[in-house]
This record gives C-alpha cells, sequence and structure tokens, in this order.
C-alpha cells in the first residue's frame, strides 16, 4: 500500500513540474517579447534568445530520458479473444540517471503512464490489449513517449520488438451449472437439497423457489448431484450456433470446469479432448487452432 501511495506521489509531482515550468516559460517569453517590442532593449533581446534557447534545449534531455530504454515483452497468461487483457511489458533503464514521465503506447489508442524508471534498473508494466479474432496473433506498433521535462518538446521513439501470442476463443455462453440442469434427467436421481440459485431460463420450471418468486426475486432449487458430476461430456455437433458460438461455449465450460476441478472430455468431430490427459492450457490451444 505504501508503495502505490509512494507511486501516485511521485507521479502526480512529475506532472505539476512539467506543467509548471511549461507556464512559467510561456509567461517569460510573452513578457519578455512585450519589453523588447515597447522598448528596443538589446539585453532584452539578448535575454529572450536565452530563453529560446533553454526551451529548445529541452528536446535534447528528452531525447536521452528515452534513447537508453530497453523495451521486451515478457512471458504472458492467457489471452481470449474480445476480453480486454494485460500485455506484461519489461522496461529496463541502462542509463545513469532516472527516466522521467514516460508514456508507453500501444494499439487502439492503449497507454500507460510511468511516472519513474531508476537508474540501471528494471521494472514491468501492464498494457491493456483486445484481441478481436482466436488463434495466432502479432502485437506491433508500441512506442514511447516523453515530454520531459518542459513539455515543449514531444519526442517518441518506436519499439521494434513485435509481441507473437495465441489468443483463445471469447468464453460466452451458458454456465456450467445451467448445462448440467439441462442433462439432469440423465445423471440419476436428486438427493439433497443444496441452497438457491439465479433462474437464466434454462432450468426446469418445477424447481422454482415460489417463496423467491413471491419477493419478486426468480430463483430456482439447486440439488447436490447437480454439481458433484465426477464426468462431463461435451459435444461439438449438439450445441447450437455458429463454429465460433460452439467454441465459445466450449471455451466456457473448460474454464468452469478447471475452475471447479472438474473432469471432462469434449467430442469434436474428428478429435475428442480428454481433461485427465491432456492440460486445459493444451485443450484451450486446440480450440484456438479449431
Amino acid at each position: 500500500m505504501k508503495s502505490l501511495l509512494k507511486f501516485i506521489q511521485i507521479r502526480r509531482s512529475v506532472k505539476q513540474h512539467a506543467t509548471i515550468f511549461s507556464l512559467v516559460v510561456v509567461i517569460m517569453l510573452f513578457g519578455l517579447f512585450m519589453e523588447a517590442y515597447m522598448h528596443n532593449f538589446n539585453l532584452v533581446y539578448i535575454t529572450l534568445f536565452f530563453v529560446f534557447a533553454f526551451a529548445f534545449s529541452a528536446g535534447h534531455f528528452g531525447m536521452n530520458n528515452i534513447i537508453h530504454l530497453q523495451v521486451t515483452f515478457a512471458k504472458q497468461g492467457r489471452i481470449f479473444a474480445n476480453k480486454e487483457s494485460q500485455l506484461r511489458i519489461n522496461i529496463h533503464n541502462t542509463s545513469k540517471t532516472d527516466a522521467w514521465a514516460i508514456v508507453l503506447h500501444g494499439k487502439e489508442n492503449a497507454k500507460i503512464e510511468i511516472p519513474r524508471v531508476k537508474l540501471e534498473s528494471k521494472i514491468t508494466v501492464l498494457l491493456p490489449c483486445t484481441i478481436h479474432q482466436r488463434g495466432n496473433f502479432t502485437y506491433t506498433g508500441c512506442f514511447l513517449e516523453s515530454k520531459y521535462p518542459l513539455s515543449t518538446a514531444r519526442l517518441t521513439r518506436p519499439i521494434k520488438e513485435t509481441y507473437s501470442g495465441l489468443a483463445y476463443p471469447e468464453p460466452k455462453g451458458i454456465s456450467l451449472h445451467s448445462f448440467i440442469s439441462q442433462q439432469e434427467t440423465h445423471l440419476g436421481e436428486e438427493k439433497e437439497f443444496d441452497g438457491l440459485s439465479s433462474y437464466d431460463g434454462t432450468q426446469k420450471l418445477s424447481h422454482l423457489h415460489w417463496a423467491s418468486v413471491a419477493k419478486g426475486e426468480m430463483a430456482v432449487k439447486r440439488f447436490t448431484k447437480e454439481t458433484k458430476i465426477k464426468n462431463l461430456n461435451f459435444i461439438y455437433d449438439t450445441l447450437k450456433g455458429d463454429k465460433e458460438i460452439r467454441l465459445s461455449q466450449l471455451t466456457l465450460w473448460v474454464l468452469e470446469c478447471e475452475k471447479q476441478k472438474l473432469n471432462f472430455e469434449i467430442v469434436l468431430p474428428k478429435r475428442i479432448l480428454r481433461s485427465h490427459k491432456e492440460s486445459i492450457d493444451a485443450i484451450l490451444e486446440t480450440l484456438a487452432h479449431y
């Protein structure tokens, strides 16, 4: 918590100093110009020259502020299509001085502000990104921006390195619990009452909890046999919708089974995926490339 507060304070301090410096420079330029124009003082012209020189020198400092930064992509977590993810990016400052007020830009106006990168140190930042299609993708077009120290010059530095990754299908569809409820006639008889869950339109009307309905809340009764399933079978050809909708549904169930530690198998037209023989990541990769 203390580190986060310190980070916010440094960020605000850098922004405030940059704004103040810019304002002072503008006021000085305007005041000196009016003085030189009205009184034709050589000393004022000389002073005005030094002010301009000082303002333009910010370009040199700004260039040194970003030229020694090395940017690389780190190992990423799972990325799903049409879901906002975060790319882990390492920034290494090889300079003998700190780098200040850096902005890392990505695609679709994604950016992250970095108040400070200490000298000869490395930090990891998370850049928001959204991949719109499943399968292999390449992330390019990142660049660094710096307006340090006076905000009179905007300097950018393109990042040549790219990231090649895999986007899994978007997890979307009916929940695993709803799927099990639809299949309950094939799973044996109901056992003990195990609480209530929200009604989503897929459960049997006979399971409605009428006391909740009377209070304006649609809830259904849940039974222990609905949640303690040893093995689940998902058949691709029995699902509704086009290919993308079916793969999204299967991805959602795979993730829910992983969370609940349930064994399952997916029956594709020419292949069967079994959770006890293949890892979850391997199954998701197969769905991403299907």
